[in-house]
């Protein structure tokens, strides 16, 4: 009996394994991608909830409930349940995740499973203890049988191949939805960080700002930000143009106009001058013996709002450092929890979690 206890205790690890999943998430302000081991990215859908209010029951998580933004009666609630990558409504952020867990076990797992997913979650830099713990326990009520929680941008580091473990240093700007998080890492952990509350919603946000004042037309969520993808542009020297619905503020009728990169570069200005006074301040209180070294390989951009059209030679004109985008930038943090959900032994030292309660 001895002997068997000691197998099962030496052989623990593959033996869940073997009947269970493994399962990374990137728990984004705007959008949440569900990473499952040996299938690949299997989720991408909006952070988003419908509620009916008169029986507190989730109707909808995802793209249907983000299509029903603006468009619901009373008795429905839609909402997004982490603001500024941090979970801000516990319980539907529960009922989010557990939805996720769920449709990812019995749609995409080819498995037999007798125990719950092991899950590593990627969240803001900088996050607080009872952040992270409404984190973890949100994915432990969803069913998770282990969690363990990593700063995004040192997961984002780690999904793009970044040497993060490397003493000479690694500089990179995640710009997410609700967060932008500039961080230097150096021997697996994050030496200097700071999170900016700059990121896609707010780019969104001043363009709505920027319709509404200069032409009176008030748009919605979704097409700022198909206006920001399409047309948005912070150098002004490429001039594309797009079309835009919304309603008249002084007629109160349904108007159309045309809008052009140039007139968003004015509507984006105050934010991008922010998000560079930002990189700025982590430089500028970064130790000169990893900033020296990390500055010849540059900073790295990750996140969606990476691809925003102009703002890596931007960053690299305002802060003299080279800047690269990352391969698959949109994806960089969802495929660093695919890394150590691998790796999760040699990754310990740059998870976050506790040992006294977290049992793996």
């Amino acid at each position: 009996m001895k002997k068997e206890a000691n197998f099962f205790k030496k052989n623990k690890d593959k033996f869940l394994e073997f009947f269970s999943n493994d399962i990374g998430i990137d728990l984004g302000t705007a959008n949440i991608l569900v990473y499952l081991k040996g299938v690949g990215i299997v989720i991408d859908e909006p952070s988003v909830v419908a509620i009916n209010k008169k029986t507190e029951r989730v109707i909808a998580v995802g793209y249907k409930a983000k299509e029903m933004l603006g468009r619901t009666p009373e008795h429905i609630l839609v909402e997004r349940p982490i603001v500024d990558g941090v979970i801000s409504n516990f319980d539907i952020a529960g009922e989010m995740i557990s939805y996720l867990i769920q449709k990812v076990e019995s749609e995409f797992s080819k498995k037999f499973t007798l125990f719950g997913p092991r899950v590593v979650v990627g969240v803001p830099s900088g996050i607080t203890n009872v952040e992270s713990r409404a984190a973890r326990d949100a994915a432990i009520n969803a069913g998770a049988r282990d969690v363990y929680i990593v700063e995004e941008p040192l997961s984002a580091a780690i999904g793009a191949g970044l040497p993060v473990k490397s003493a000479k240093g690694t500089i990179i700007i995640d710009i997410g939805g609700g967060t932008t998080d500039v961080a230097v890492m150096s021997l697996g952990g994050i030496v200097n960080s700071k999170k900016l509350l700059i990121a896609g919603d707010k780019l969104n946000n001043d363009i709505g700002d920027y319709l509404k004042n200069k032409h009176k037309l008030l748009v919605g969520e979704n097409s700022m930000e198909e206006l920001k993808i399409n047309v948005g542009s912070v150098n002004g020297d490429r001039e594309r143009k797009g079309k835009v619905r919304g309603r008249d503020l002084i007629s109160g009728l349904a108007k159309e106009i045309e809008i052009d990169s140039i007139e968003l570069k004015k509507a984006l200005q105050g934010s991008i001058d922010g998000l560079v006074e930002g990189v700025k301040d982590v430089i500028e209180t970064t130790p000169p013996e990893i900033l020296s070294e990390a500055s010849m390989s540059g900073i790295y951009l990750s996140g969606g709002g990476a691809m925003i059209d102009g703002l890596a030679k931007l960053i690299e004109k305002e802060i003299k450092m080279p800047v690269n985008i990352v391969d698959e930038p949109f994806l960089a943090v969802v495929n660093g929890t695919a890394v150590i959900l691998e790796n999760v032994d040699e990754y310990k030292e740059s998870i976050l979690f506790d040992e006294d309660e977290i049992k793996f």
